[in-house]
């Protein structure tokens, strides 16, 4: 595959494949980067658990797909560019 660095399976995992009727994983974003964020692209939802929501990231493909890597990189990049917030 040209440009590897932005694309790899680990097939060796005890959790591939993570994301069920997804022939081909980009394991690169293994632990999605976008998580935290309330606005990423993927198709996220939210469930309760023991009385909390928690985005719940089971139908998403988003990070995983090789055609997302410079979107991911992108939305990671204008993330780090805004100021802090004050707690």
């Amino acid at each position: 595959m040209d440009n590897s660095y932005k694309y790899f399976e680990n097939h060796d995992c005890k959790y591939y494949p993570c994301h069920k009727g997804q022939e081909h994983i980009n394991c690169l974003f293994c632990y999605c980067p976008l998580y935290s964020m309330d606005n990423c692209p993927g198709n996220y939802t939210y469930r309760e658990k023991n009385g909390r929501l928690i985005k719940s990231c089971i139908d998403c493909s988003f990070p995983h797909l090789p055609e997302n890597y410079e979107k991911v990189i992108k939305i990671l990049a204008a993330q780090n560019s805004k100021p802090a917030k004050d707690k």
